[in-house]
């Protein structure tokens, strides 16, 4: 893989998680305000409490994904691959996104699984073009015969 196609593809995951984690934190946050408003109760629990765990649960979530697109800017930025924790970090996010997409399919339609596993697909040639044990090798031993 090219180093400009290597960046760019890293560049591109970068940018769909970030866009995916703002995505995340505004639709929670609406949610939470929506719980909160209509004063909805679930077997009697504390709407305002309801709302307060979707703005968490929606942070959190958000604060990993952009954590996730900073690795993989990291690593397009340097052309570098990311050390083991920042691997970690992408491997856990194509999981995570896997699990998403399965979700996705029943809840909210075939459209949302594509763009989820578009999205997978990025994080996993970001994880692919920069491969460690790829870039450790001599530059003889790396090239194809």
């Amino acid at each position: 893989m090219t180093v400009r196609l290597r960046r760019s593809v890293a560049g591109l995951a970068a940018l769909a998680l970030t866009a995916e984690g703002l995505g995340i934190a505004l639709i929670n946050w609406i949610l939470g305000v929506v719980v909160r408003r209509q004063r909805m109760s679930l077997a009697g629990s504390d709407p305002r409490l309801m709302s307060l765990a979707a703005w968490i649960a929606g942070g959190l979530f958000a604060l990993y994904l952009l954590l996730c697109a900073f690795v993989a800017l990291r690593a397009a930025l340097r052309d570098r691959p990311s050390r083991t924790a920042g691997r970690i970090l992408l491997i856990t996010c194509g999981v995570v996104h896997g699990l998403l997409g399965a979700f996705c399919v029943g809840v909210v339609g075939w459209g949302a699984f594509a763009a989820v596993m578009a999205v997978l697909a990025l994080i996993v040639a970001t994880l692919l073009a920069y491969d460690p044990e790829r870039w450790n090798q001599p530059v003889e031993a790396a090239a194809p015969r």
